[in-house]
């Protein structure tokens, strides 16, 4: 920790300070939001002369993943990889190795941890909290669930050093609900460089989507919109559950009983996701409760023609241009259509996208703006 009379580095207190990351599902991983930028942000912070620690799961990370970076610690802790009790059960086994080891910050995802501040507070550990999205409206929780999402939010606001929102939307009800406020982070995308078509398809003739399977996605009214849709072009399914059910059965289903769905699965090859993305007719993104996100952000910096939900946050995040729907499977299936059917329209899409990307949506700009945040905290935590 900071002592008086410590090495300075320009106006910073630490020549090389510590930070642990808690919350995500560890380094590397590819399974969602958190992981994503945990891997961006781990290196650029090693860069930058911080000694970064990731937390996470045994059986989440890549051991053999060539982009993985050696002076990013991992540790694994113990935890029940259950859909109810994997977040606060390994959320609880990092914090407490964490507050032992007393790092300069914690950088805490996912409110749920917020149970576990205290513990990091008593230790005289800064901690940043990325609240993520508003998980207690989730419909993919029972209500045991929503309500440990609703009090970590509530201890949360009450113990964090500070907090990161990803939008403005997000912002704005932290700020209305729990008095809280901070920085908007959002996510960044990366530019990738041109790829094959996907093996069996064709570019800008078909429609693709890229979710968790879970009901505010929209991804039942899309699988309802894709049976009509695949008479005419090809459908692409990417995502699961994560833990099997309904909806990766019916994916099953669209895939083995018509022959233009195909169902990938949850994608680990990001070039695989990127080429889809980049080849695609059109994506549709029907993500409801949250921030920014990811998937929306990597779409659009692959220069995919979108069409998303209508929400706030996917208006905050396409800005203008981007075109919306209602989640009604016969309006989805008439917006791909006509984006489908125009390419010109695509063409549109494409270049108005990869635009606001590049212009509001960069790694660069995100992870400089998390180690203003850290670093923020560090010294609040001194003063």
């Amino acid at each position: 920790m900071l002592h008086e009379g410590e090495p300075t580095q320009g106006s910073f207190p630490i020549a090389r300070p510590s930070i642990a990351m808690v919350g995500s599902r560890g380094y590397p991983s590819y399974y969602g939001g958190f992981e994503t930028l945990v891997r961006q942000l781990a290196p650029f912070l090693a860069d930058r002369g911080w000694d970064v620690t990731v937390y996470g799961r045994p059986d989440a990370i890549r051991h053999d993943d060539p982009e993985r970076d050696p002076r990013v610690r991992s540790l694994h802790t113990a935890g029940l990889d259950t859909k109810s009790l994997s977040t606060l059960s390994f959320g609880l086994t990092s914090t407490v190795d964490a507050a032992r080891r007393r790092p300069d910050v914690a950088f805490v995802m996912n409110v749920a941890n917020g149970f576990f501040l205290p513990l990091l507070k008593r230790r005289g550990i800064p901690t940043v909290v990325n609240v993520d999205g508003i998980e207690w409206e989730r419909e993919k929780w029972g209500r045991a669930a929503r309500t440990a999402f609703l009090t970590g939010a509530r201890m949360t606001a009450k113990h964090a050093t500070s907090i990161v929102v990803d939008s403005v939307v997000i912002g704005d009800r932290w700020s209305n609900e729990f008095g809280r406020t901070g920085p908007t982070i959002a996510y960044g995308g990366d530019r990738p460089r041109e790829l094959p078509v996907p093996e069996g398809l064709e570019a800008g003739k078909y429609a693709l989507i890229v979710a968790r399977f879970v009901p505010e996605n929209s991804v039942e009214e899309f699988f309802q919109a894709a049976e009509d849709l695949s008479n005419d072009w090809d459908v692409v399914l990417v995502g699961s559950t994560g833990y099997g059910g309904e909806l990766d059965e019916r994916a099953r289903h669209l895939d083995e009983t018509h022959p233009r769905i195909k169902w990938y699965g949850h994608i680990h090859d990001d070039d695989l996701l990127f080429a889809l993305w980049q080849h695609a007719g059109v994506y549709f993104h029907g993500h409801s409760v949250g921030g920014t996100n990811p998937a929306l952000v990597q779409a659009m910096a692959c220069g995919a023609p979108t069409v998303a939900r209508d929400t706030l946050f996917n208006r905050e995040v396409l800005g203008s241009e981007g075109r919306f729907v209602e989640p009604e499977p016969a309006a989805i299936n008439a917006q791909l259509r006509e984006v489908l059917e125009d390419a010109e329209l695509q063409e549109q899409l494409r270049a108005s996208a990869l635009r606001r990307q590049a212009e509001s949506y960069t790694w660069e700009r995100v992870c400089s703006a998390y180690e203003r945040a850290f670093q923020e905290a560090i010294q609040a935590q001194a003063r």
